[in-house]
């Protein structure tokens, strides 16, 4: 469930956010309203290991800090994001 896991990526800091409001029809009549759905993150926990430091870090990372630890290396994403120092 989602009570387990971080409500944040370590590397975008995604969040979840509150979408869905009126249609243009209901906003027009104002008589059936929709209540807002939460939509979560794509959060994923994984297993980093950073050759630099000789370690293996567990993160809980959305998929497009995945994306970017794939491009900049594991060891600058996580220095620029403030996870290691």
């Amino acid at each position: 469930m989602r009570d387990t896991m971080a409500k944040a990526c370590a590397i975008t800091n995604k969040t979840s956010q509150v979408g869905g409001g009126y249609s243009t029809k209901v906003r027009a009549t104002k008589f059936n309203p929709i209540t807002p759905s939460r939509r979560y993150a794509n959060l994923q926990k994984k297993r980093i290991y950073v050759p630099e430091l000789d370690k293996t870090i567990a993160l809980t990372v959305s998929t497009r800090g995945l994306k970017t630890i794939q491009k900049k290396g594991a060891y600058r994403a996580l220095k620029e994001a403030g996870v290691v120092k």
